[in-house]
């Protein structure tokens, strides 16, 4: 599906993977969690990976362990492996993308983060042959710039933003991480939107930034952080207080 506008991603606010709440046991990225955000007409933000035969899966890292309790990494495991573990001890199951997509239905608009624990190409390919078939709304966004190169050289018309952060407590090597931050293959890979972590942006920095490119803030926790950058970005990626 063609998406000329970028306009879907201004409101409503952005339900940071589903609008979950583990204490009422709806777990992130679950089924539960993107029905909460569809009967509240938000846009959901997912995350996506690839299994060991190529099938794609809505879910955050890539090992099982934090959700899970299991330490395996996604991409070495089956989808039939990887289906026998519930979320947080809960009744709930990492989802299919292709299956969320049929429960979405284009009932509200989606933002998609790719991951990238692959090569390049493999995990997009495996995307588009869904959203191919799919008529809802939709973008998607990475952290890898080679990922929106892809994009934007097989599928340019698809929307694409480049996630962005200072990656203060990250462990990545000086030069990566200067060359990510700083955004220093936007020249090439010319992202449509920038999707920048609010506890790194600077005011001026996203007032440029926005002379070009609509500006997504991730993750706002707090009514009082939703105060704060509201009027900042052009729309937030939130979780918790919603």
């Amino acid at each position: 599906m063609k998406m000329n506008s970028i306009d879907f991603l201004k409101n409503p606010l952005i339900a940071h993977r589903g609008l979950h709440d583990i204490e009422k046991g709806v777990p992130e990225n679950s089924i539960e969690a993107f029905e909460n955000a569809i009967n509240k007409g938000y846009i959901i933000e997912l995350d996506v990976h690839i299994t060991k035969e190529r099938k794609v899966i809505v879910f955050h890292d890539d090992n099982l362990f934090r959700m899970c309790g299991i330490n395996k990494k996604i991409k070495y495991m089956t989808y039939d492996e990887i289906k026998k573990y519930n979320l947080l001890n809960t009744n709930s199951y990492i989802p299919t993308f292709e299956e969320v997509l049929d429960l979405i239905d284009g009932k509200v608009p989606l933002l998609i983060e790719i991951k990238y624990d692959n090569k390049v190409g493999l995990l997009e390919k495996e995307i588009i042959k869904l959203l191919d078939k799919y008529n809802g709304k939709y973008a998607i966004q990475s952290f890898n710039p080679l990922s929106i190169l892809w994009f934007k050289l097989y599928k340019k018309d698809v929307i694409r933003g480049q996630l962005v952060s200072k990656f203060t407590n990250s462990k990545m090597n000086k030069i990566k991480k200067f060359f990510l931050s700083h955004m220093l293959l936007n020249f090439l890979t010319k992202p449509n939107f920038i999707s920048y972590d609010v506890k790194d942006a600077k005011i001026k920095e996203i007032d440029n930034i926005k002379k070009k490119r609509l500006v997504l803030g991730w993750t706002v926790t707090t009514t009082s952080d939703y105060d704060k950058y509201c009027r900042l970005y052009d729309n937030l990626i939130c979780e918790k207080f919603i």
